[in-house]
């Protein structure tokens, strides 16, 4: 759980205590997720990316992405777009909604993000981030950060570059996925690259890939110096990776305790059949090693209906029989 200690880095003036970050992940780091993991440790939140073109026009699903409680603070919206005058009004729309800091996504490999220019695309102008930046921290009140990757590919790797220009634009805070948007999450994150940037800004630095559990965390940090790590897919079904542990080591009463705590609020955000049904891609890593078989999984995936779910998922958890 978290430990109120002294601050660990700060943003902008915001106080961050502790040094595991769940990183944010479309599809995966809604507002129930990011809450879990908040208890557990995780040092602040951000949001799944938003589209500066949703925010601007809307969208069927964009409330839910605007969705979050006190209890995830520090708190950010993340955005992401290829216009500078969009993502500047996104920013503005967003503070409204009265989070701690805005989060510009310039990482994401996505090629319907990236190939339009926006996410990791934008890496391919440093002088349009720096623009972008600029702007938006003059307009608002509250810290702006920004989450990159290390270049386009290889024969292009920029990240020293674009975060001095983070920086001297007003950035207070960057994260960095140690791979380039060609890479997308193939072979291995360079945490090196990580180091240099640490050496080479004042401002805080996150690192972020290949940190598959707390130790791996514990290296990235002592190898690259970094104010603090985030985790992304490894903590899908494994929230107390922020409290030091890894789901391996709970028992199956733990386990199904946090499976719960899940699903109900997954129910409590987007309805019992639809919670249900989103909460499946987070289930499968919650029973890894349970699902073994080909008809188990059609099986359990097959229900919609929360009690027989947990029914189902005390079963296969050795709790008590269907």
């Amino acid at each position: 759980m978290i430990n109120h200690t002294s601050p660990s880095f700060f943003i902008g003036n915001i106080p961050i205590t502790g040094r595991l970050i769940l990183a944010p992940m479309d599809g995966y780091t809604d507002s129930p997720f990011r809450s879990i993991a908040r208890k557990f440790g995780s040092s602040y939140c951000v949001s799944e990316f938003i589209n500066g073109i949703d925010i601007a026009h809307g969208h069927p699903h964009l409330s839910n992405k605007l969705t979050f409680s006190d209890c995830e603070r520090p708190f950010a919206f993340q955005i992401f777009d290829d216009s500078p005058d969009r993502m500047l009004n996104a920013a503005r729309i967003l503070q409204r909604r009265v989070p701690d800091f805005i989060d510009l996504n310039m990482g994401c490999s996505a090629r319907n993000v990236s190939n339009r220019g926006a996410g990791a695309g934008l890496l391919k102008d440093p002088k349009k981030i720096g623009r972008i930046v600029e702007s938006i921290v003059k307009a608002l009140d509250i810290p702006i950060t920004a989450k990159i990757r290390l270049g386009w590919d290889e024969t292009t790797l920029n990240y020293i570059e674009v975060s001095r220009i983070l920086q001297e634009s007003g950035a207070s805070l960057i994260s960095v996925h140690a791979r380039t948007r060609r890479q997308e999450y193939s072979g291995s994150a360079n945490w090196s690259a990580i180091g240099e940037i640490k050496n080479s800004v004042h401002i805080p630095v996150i690192g972020n890939g290949d940190v598959k559990s707390v130790e791996d965390a514990k290296h990235m940090m002592s190898q690259t110096g970094c104010d603090a790590v985030m985790i992304g897919r490894a903590a899908i079904g494994n929230p107390w990776i922020f409290a030091g542990t890894q789901r391996d080591e709970q028992t199956e009463e733990e386990r199904f305790r946090v499976l719960q705590e899940h699903v109900d609020a997954m129910v409590n955000e987007y309805g019992s059949k639809i919670g249900v049904v989103l909460f499946r891609k987070h289930l499968t890593r919650y029973l890894s090693g349970y699902l073994v078989t080909s008809e188990i999984r059609q099986e359990i995936y097959s229900i919609e209906d929360r009690e027989q779910l947990l029914d189902n998922v005390r079963y296969r958890l050795s709790l008590t029989k269907l």
